[in-house]
């Protein structure tokens, strides 16, 4: 006889803590040239910011004022096209795009390429402070073993 389930109890094992990290998966920007991952990545954050119901006019001109120039829709086309290889989104314009579409999972990318991830800024404290026990737990293992050496000169 199966168990009932109360369902004014909520299911602690379904608890999933959220993401430290921010980033797409391996699988947005997928293999091949650099410039082809962007475009990925550029044209994952376009589709991502529509299904929020944000389309490319509107990123388009969230991105000029964010700029104060003029971003015009072919550009964004261009950008997020891997057959547009001498058309590549420049640095300031990225930044533009990740404030437009609120796709922060675009931060993650180029620091992923260098071993690096991006982190919100509300778990640097909490990092830093692992550091610090980390290195309390080394600095009294060290004086443990020095403290037990000189026990032991000392008959």
């Amino acid at each position: 006889m199966p168990l009932l389930r109360d369902p004014h109890v909520r299911d602690l094992t379904a608890w999933e803590a959220e993401p430290v990290t921010i980033g797409y998966g391996d699988d947005v920007a997928g293999r091949g040239s650099l410039s082809n991952q962007i475009a990925r990545l550029v044209g994952r954050a376009l589709r991502d910011a529509k299904d929020d119901g944000l389309g490319r006019a509107d990123v388009a001109k969230r991105m000029a004022e964010r700029l104060g120039r003029p971003v015009n829709l072919s550009s964004l086309d261009k950008w997020a096209s891997e057959a547009a290889e001498e058309h590549r989104i420049p640095l300031d314009a990225f930044a533009a795009l990740v404030d437009a579409t609120g796709q922060h999972a675009l931060l993650g990318f180029l620091p992923g390429l260098f071993g690096f991830a991006v982190v919100h800024a509300r778990y640097v404290d909490l990092i830093e402070l692992q550091q610090l026990q980390e290195h309390e737990e080394q600095v009294a293992a060290r004086k443990a073993a020095l403290l037990a050496k000189v026990r032991g000169r000392g008959r």
